[in-house]
């Protein structure tokens, strides 16, 4: 199956696992997506490996909401190349010191990236037109949310050593899009989030 039509299937068992959810009805003007309990999700996740790493896709895209609460508003751009190019650069180097291929790994994380930054230009656009859903509080970007994003980055290298072998596999594209659908039903993901989540997978399958 071409990977356009697994993104195409991938979005539609999404939103229908929303549905049945009872989640698909607010998506559209969701403040924000609901994690579910770390111990619910940790039992979900295929055995195949890949769903680690969709569950680490999804929890970053959930930070990119605190992203987005501390600089609305603010002269912070989303669009950072300077501290884009150090966290990129910096994966570069641990890769190289896992074993791994540093342009592959990059290659994800700056997926990763521009499925963080979808997601945060995406609730710019809903808070403009609903000021009403605003943020009210403004996260620390240095103490709270960008220790959390490297801690994100840690774990999601050790996952990407983990699944070198189905990663390389040809069955690679189909069970990525399964769990990537399986870890939005698992976080309740609404529209916007699981355009990111789509927007993250890209560069998982055939590399090293």
């Amino acid at each position: 199956m071409r990977p356009h039509r697994l993104r195409s299937v991938f979005v539609t068992a999404a939103v229908a696992a929303a549905a049945v959810s009872g989640t698909a009805s607010a998506a559209a003007h969701a403040p924000a997506a609901t994690p579910v309990p770390e111990s619910a999700t940790a039992t979900a996740a295929p055995s195949s490996g890949l769903g680690a790493l969709t569950e680490l896709f999804a929890e970053r895209l959930l930070l990119a909401d605190k992203v987005a609460a501390a600089k609305y508003g603010t002269e912070m751009p989303i669009d950072d190349p300077v501290r884009e190019r150090q966290i990129l650069d910096d994966v570069a180097a641990r890769a190289a010191g896992l074993g791994l291929d540093p342009d592959s790994v990059t290659a994800v994380l700056r997926d990763q990236i521009e499925a963080n930054k979808l997601v945060q230009r995406g609730l710019y656009a809903r808070w403009d037109a609903h000021p009403d859903e605003r943020p009210t509080e403004r996260p620390d970007l240095a103490k709270e949310v960008r220790p959390a994003l490297d801690l994100i980055t840690t774990r999601l290298l050790a996952a990407l050593r983990e699944t070198v072998p189905v990663r390389a596999d040809a069955s690679c594209g189909p069970r990525l899009y399964a769990a990537a659908a399986l870890s939005a039903y698992e976080h309740r993901l609404d529209v916007l989030h699981l355009k990111g989540l789509g927007r993250s997978l890209p560069s998982v399958c055939g590399s090293a």
